[in-house]
């Protein structure tokens, strides 16, 4: 901001944006935390509003899938389970990915669904995709009771392997995150976003180990398989919750590599048209 006052003259005041080559700012963000609290309520509100089911539909689609996958993909083409049921190799993958597909989904279509908010009021921007991530967690929360009791019918005890739980967690939600912000600005820019986005959650689950092991890939594809973020993520899920599977090795060390440039270019890209969204949302 830039004061110029002259001899016999009112003060005249010039708002400037802020020189920031990253959307992301801490402070800010945290002066604004009632908002971003205030999106993530609405949002989970908004998704079970007029429901017959309510929360349970977070329930429903994995177990639906998972009894798919299991008849398809494990009774009659024999995926290798890594020696896991085959309801609980499935499902463990499902928490996942339904979050990662929900929210991704959530955060490519939140800054269109809230233009009449973006075109009158300030705030930042980066709270609208961040808020679509963060209200994904209550039916990651919800679907995550099934497993439980998946674990209890099969008699299957978790291994201290479980303490790495968070960290997958939390890389899931990165993942969300940062292809959020690149769809959400794509899509404010360009509407056929929304078109290709069914197509790429396609595309993307069965790049992904949801319905096979990601030891059926060459170990000398491994890395650059891993490049998929996704892909360590499901696997860490899946030796985190039953101590079967792909330790954290190179496949997650790509993963989280790819994560990490996925956010960071994400909030570059997001921040470079942050400025146009306004005009053309």
């Amino acid at each position: 901001m830039v004061v110029a006052v002259k001899p016999h003259e009112s003060a005249v005041i010039r708002i400037e944006a802020r020189r920031r080559w990253l959307a992301l700012d801490l402070p800010e963000l945290w002066a604004y935390r009632e908002l971003l609290y205030f999106f993530v309520w609405r949002d989970i509100k908004v998704r079970y509003k007029q429901t017959v089911i309510g929360a349970a539909w977070a329930v429903l689609q994995p177990l639906m899938t998972m009894l798919v996958f299991s008849l398809f993909f494990g009774r009659l083409a024999k995926i290798p389970s890594q020696g896991l049921p085959y309801p609980v190799f499935y499902y463990c993958a499902l928490l996942p990915w339904m979050y990662f597909a929900t929210a991704m989904q959530a955060a490519t279509n939140v800054v269109v669904d809230q233009q009449r908010v973006i075109t009158k009021v300030y705030f930042p921007r980066v709270i609208l995709p961040i808020s679509s991530v963060v209200s994904g967690l209550l039916d990651l929360v919800i679907s995550f009771a099934v497993f439980i009791g998946l674990m209890f019918y099969y008699r299957i005890a978790p291994t201290k392997a479980v303490m790495w739980l968070p960290a997958f967690t939390l890389l899931a939600v990165l993942t969300a995150l940062g292809v959020g912000l690149w769809l959400s600005a794509l899509n404010a820019l360009y509407r056929d976003v929304r078109y290709i986005l069914p197509f790429l959650v396609q595309f993307w689950m069965f790049a992904s180990p949801v319905a096979y092991p990601s030891s059926l890939v060459p170990a000398k594809w491994r890395g650059l398989y891993g490049l998929n973020p996704m892909a360590g993520v499901i696997e860490g899920f899946r030796w985190a919750l039953t101590g079967q599977g792909q330790p954290p090795g190179v496949l997650m060390a790509a993963s989280a590599a790819a994560v990490g440039l996925l956010v960071l270019g994400g909030l570059i890209y997001y921040h470079a048209v942050e400025g146009k969204i306004a005009d053309v949302v």
